[in-house]
Formats: structure tokens, sequence, C-alpha cells
């Protein structure tokens, strides 16, 4: 990620705006010194920058919870504090020039925008992780009536199909950064053709955090139109082995198997694991049922708070767990008047993480909104109890 390293972080004075880049507020990490954020809006969207002290170091990056779509627009900000505040940079690797791909890009998308209102002109298939997006791509170039959504976290790969967007000129594909695990909750029922997960990774040490779960097999049927598939390929005989019990715990459920099997277009990991003869397994859930159509009630408003500051301050580190989820006090904030807090909720294998400022007995969470899904609109109930005493 950009970052600059630079040689001691001056503090400017807030509100300040340098070059159509915004710097509204400055937090202090109240239970650590080496940690500050500033608050950044560029272009309609709002980050916070990190300042970080590490093994005497100290960097200046993005915070990678509220982290922008486009990388243009951190490399803008952080070339901007280090203006405004005549900072001395000892290494960087920021670029000050624009990647004209991915500014021509419309492509790239927020989770607000499916939230918001979720595309549904067309038929929606969905990869999760796609890696290289040599399947993707193709999917999209060869169905141009089909909307494609891409589901990636590693930025080069998002950066590499953005730009392959812009050069195939393809108006069906949209690339999303975020968990598929959450996404899958708010797409609507009945509406998808095809969801591709290619080659997960396997998390063998850490099984809690697979995409294939009961809860996300659950999310994808109710998603799917009939006829619609969900579609594993693995070279992991363990992953394979945990998909398939996953998928026959249903009570009704069809499924195809088949082991190397050839598809029309392979990722270049895929062609190395067949040069070594290695398995290739699919799994392929096939829906044959009309889901209920999708509904979530509720918002994400709060009480009044009735906690001091030194009383959220004390919040730091508690976990509250109720029936399915969580709230857990990450980090505490101090504004110039008020607290700030970062947490975790939701559920156990899907949290999200989010900041929440506490100003004169009004809580908003900042800089957007939870997700709208069940399991968040439930962790917020309890988030609302505790700050409200």
């Amino acid at each position: 990620m950009p970052h600059l390293h630079i040689k001691e972080f001056k503090k400017i004075a807030f509100p300040c705006t340098v070059d159509e880049v915004e710097f509204n507020f400055l937090a202090d990490n109240i239970t650590r010194d080496d940690e500050q954020l500033i608050s950044t809006t560029l272009d309609g969207e709002t980050f916070f920058l990190l300042v970080k002290v590490d093994e005497n170091r100290v960097l200046l990056k993005t915070d990678k919870l509220t982290r922008p779509a486009s990388i243009t627009l951190v490399h803008r900000a952080l070339l901007a504090y280090s203006k405004a505040a005549s900072l001395e940079v000892l290494a960087s690797n920021v670029i000050d020039r624009k990647n004209v791909h991915l500014d021509e890009s419309t492509a790239l998308k927020k989770i607000e925008y499916f939230a918001k209102e979720f595309p549904q002109e067309k038929e929606v298939r969905i990869e999760v992780g796609f890696g290289s997006g040599r399947h993707l791509l193709h999917q999209a170039t060869n169905n141009p009536d089909v909307l494609f959504i891409g589901i990636e976290i590693h930025r080069p790969s998002i950066e590499q199909v953005l730009k392959q967007v812009v050069i195939q000129k393809l108006n069906n594909l949209m690339v999303l950064d975020y968990d598929a695990r959450l996404f899958m909750e708010l797409v609507p029922s009945n509406l998808v053709g095809a969801v591709y997960v290619h080659f997960p990774v396997p998390w063998d040490k850490k099984p809690h955090r697979r995409v294939m779960s009961t809860a996300f097999i659950q999310e994808c049927r109710r998603a799917l139109k009939v006829g619609g598939t969900l579609e594993l390929r693995t070279d992991s005989e363990n992953y394979y082995a945990y998909s398939y019990e996953t998928f026959i715990a249903f009570n009704k459920t069809i499924l195809h198997i088949n082991k190397n099997k050839d598809i029309a277009i392979s990722s270049k990991y895929e062609d190395r694991w067949k040069k070594m003869e290695k398995n290739i397994y699919d799994v392929i859930m096939i829906n044959d049922e009309i889901s209920e159509e999708l509904s979530i009630d509720g918002d994400f408003s709060f009480d009044k708070v009735q906690l001091s500051d030194g009383e959220m301050v004390q919040l730091h580190t508690k976990t509250h767990r109720f029936d399915g989820g969580f709230i857990h006090f990450e980090r505490v904030y101090k504004l110039e008047n008020g607290v700030m807090l970062r947490i975790s909720m939701g559920s156990f294998d899907r949290p999200e993480h989010l900041y929440v400022i506490v100003q004169d007995s009004e809580a908003k969470y900042y800089p957007e909104f939870p997700l709208k899904s069940r399991s968040n609109l439930k962790a917020h109930q309890y988030l609302n109890e505790v700050l409200h005493g």
C-alpha cells in the first residue's frame, strides 16, 4: 500500500484544504501514543490517513478500514498532507502521476452503491476472489447481456482488471473490494445466475475464515434464480472434502462433482498446477427452489448517549456477546470535542469493522453506515444499549 516514511509527524490546523484534498480533523489513540488518524475527504469520499510509529520509523499511510475505492485518491491525499505540513520524506512509494486507465474506469464500486439500489435490470453473475481476472474477463466478454460483479481484496489484482475493463471497453463488469460473505447478504433473491468461487484460500489452520460455509451457501441459495449455480473450483483436497460435507449437510441439495475438468479459461496458477499433475476439484450446486424476497427491516440510528467520555474510554478491549454475534471495542480515540470508537461487530464468522463518533451525547457511524444486514442490525441494537448505559 502507498506510504510515506517521514522524519517526524507534524500537525496542521484543522480543517484545511490543499490541492482539493480536505483534512477535517485529527483523532489521537488514547491508549497508545504510536497512532493517529487524519479524517480526509477527496472527490466525495471520506477516509482516514494513518500516522503510525513503528520500530523507530514514522509512517503516513492509509487506514485499511476506510481506504477509498480508488488507490489514486490515497496517493493524492498523502502528497497533499505532506505539502500542507512541510514533512521531511525519507522514503516513499507514492507516485505523483495519474493512471489513465484507472482514472477512466467507472467499474470500481463501493459497497454503498449496491446497498442503496442493487442493479436488477439483467441477470447477475458473481465471482468471489477473481485473482488475475482471466475467468471474470472471459465471462464478461462472452456474455454481454449479463452483469458480472467481481469481488477481490487484493489491490494489484483489482487494478489489473480495471485496466482491462477500459482497454476492452466492457460495460457489463463491476468490481468491489469487500468481504464476499457480507456482500451476499444484500443481494436480492432469485436474481443471480451463477456464483463462482475459484481457488479460494484454503485456510486449513483457520477454517472459520473460509468463504464457503453453511451461512454463505444459504445466502447463495436465496440469491440464485432457479437453475442458478454455486461453483467451487479448488486444488485443495481438504477444502474439497470440507465443502462437500458442508453442501451435503443441507436437507435438500443437487450437486455435480467433477475431477480434473477442463474449462474454457484457466488461471496461471491452475496452468502451473496442471503441469505439476495436481488434481483440480469442482463442486457445483444447482438451485431448484424459488426463495422469499429479501427483507431487512431496521436502521442505524442511536438514542442519546448516556456514558461520559471517561466511561467510553473504559470500553477499550471490552467485548459484549449476544446470540449469533458480538461487539468488540478495539480502540478509543480522543477528538477535539468528543470520542471516537473503533469497533468490530456482527457475526463471529464475518464481522464488520467500523468507527463511531460520539460528541455532545450524539453518536454516529463515521464515515459510513455499516452494511444493512440482519447480523449488523442486531449488533447495532446491542451497541445502542451499551452507549445508552
